[in-house]
């Protein structure tokens, strides 16, 4: 089958039927705006190039002004998806490239209307898709790899447009668009359906790549505080372990809300839950870096510090709790005081698994609950000395 103009449209009408489909598809499953407008974009290049075929019988206007004007909206539909899927804002000022298209219309009838046509329809494909890919760029690989693939993808493309916009405007150029007739509109047409593939490609590899690292995410936090789950804490915690030494202390702190019970029996579940939240996000903002924060499960929750120190303990859980004080008093009015009681181990080598950490710092937490709570039992193993902090 030769490669003739007339095939090359109806294979790229073909490749661009497929990625909308297949693109909606996966809309149905992930729900992220960027596969619509993506999918959009390619349905538009199916009936682009499908009334580009009419150019055959004569129908110049559809087949010409109007096909181009949709390959132009399909890009921009592109655009707007890579917007959607970088969380970027687009300037209004890229709508005025319709305004540009429109104004082709005034255009006399003349013989070098294919040539201008062209060059006009190729440089506002080329900035859209720099745009596109501009918008891609500083997230490097932090979205994907599929999503770095579609930036060089899109680069290629625009390059591609850019050199025959400037092709084009050389002298002695045949162009014909009327008849697919100059050997830029057939390396073009060829383009184009190759183009079609690599870019469906990127973007159904972007999204599905960013779908699993979200489900993976899920899977790894506490759906009501976002903090790690037991599950992501045995997994990452090793690595943390592992680094302790003699100059490079690890610390350990066990955490449970005093008389949690009396906040669900009093003020219902709800305002138990917004505690628990309350509590995550103050252990969000105090957490040093390279720290791991999780929730056991109930209201228990557990820190673990790398490259620490007594002093640093003592001063984070004091923090701890006295804003936790402040926050409940005000917020729940209960018989007792809702308060926080500690217990904390601080070793200078690797303990035998995390599991056996936990438990020697429930008893450190058991000692502090029933020396009065609101306050942090400290087990020092690099020394062996035991501390009980005041209550704040």
């Amino acid at each position: 089958m030769a490669l003739d103009p007339i095939t090359l449209l109806t294979l790229s009408i073909a490749l661009a039927a497929a990625a909308a489909l297949y693109l909606a598809a996966e809309w149905r499953h992930v729900r992220e705006t960027s596969l619509l407008f993506w999918s959009a974009g390619f349905a538009t290049i199916t009936v682009g190039s499908t009334l580009a075929l009419l150019r055959s019988s004569g129908i110049l206007f559809i087949g010409i002004w109007f096909a181009n004007g949709l390959l132009v909206t399909a890009h921009f539909l592109f655009l707007l998806g890579v917007g959607r899927f970088t969380e970027s804002k687009l300037a209004r000022g890229w709508y005025l490239i319709f305004a540009v298209w429109v104004g082709m219309l005034l255009l006399p009838e003349a013989p070098w209307w294919s040539k201008v046509m062209l060059m006009v329809n190729s440089t506002l494909v080329a900035l859209l898709m720099f745009k596109a890919s501009s918008l891609l760029r500083p997230h490097g690989r932090s979205l994907s790899v599929g999503a770095g693939q579609l930036r060089y993808v899109l680069m290629g493309h625009g390059l591609f447009y850019l050199a025959k916009a400037f092709t084009a405007g050389l002298p002695g150029t045949l162009i014909d668009l009327a008849a697919f007739r100059g050997e830029i509109i057939q390396v073009s047409l060829v383009e184009g359906a190759m183009a079609i593939m690599l870019i469906a490609l990127s973007m159904t590899g972007s999204e599905r790549y960013r779908r699993e690292k979200r489900i993976e995410r899920l899977a790894a936090r506490d759906p009501l505080t976002a903090l790690y789950n037991r599950r992501a804490l045995e997994v990452r915690a090793p690595r943390l372990l592992e680094d302790v030494r003699a100059f490079r202390l690890g610390a350990l702190l066990l955490i449970d809300i005093d008389h949690f019970k009396s906040v669900n029996d009093l003020h219902g579940h709800l305002s138990g839950d917004r505690l628990l939240i309350t509590l995550s996000e103050m252990v969000r903002s105090l957490l040093p870096n390279g720290a791991l924060a999780a929730r056991l499960g109930g209201d228990e929750f557990v820190i673990l510090l790398s490259d620490t120190s007594h002093e640093q303990v003592d001063a984070l859980s004091g923090a701890l709790r006295q804003r936790f004080h402040d926050a409940a008093s005000v917020a729940f009015v209960t018989p007792e005081a809702v308060t926080l009681s500690i217990g904390a181990i601080l070793f200078d080598t690797p303990p035998t698994s995390l599991g056996a950490l936990i438990e020697q710092c429930d008893a450190a937490l058991y000692a502090s609950k029933r020396g009065g709570r609101d306050s942090t039992r400290l087990v020092d193993r690099t020394n062996l000395a035991e501390t009980l902090l005041p209550p704040v």
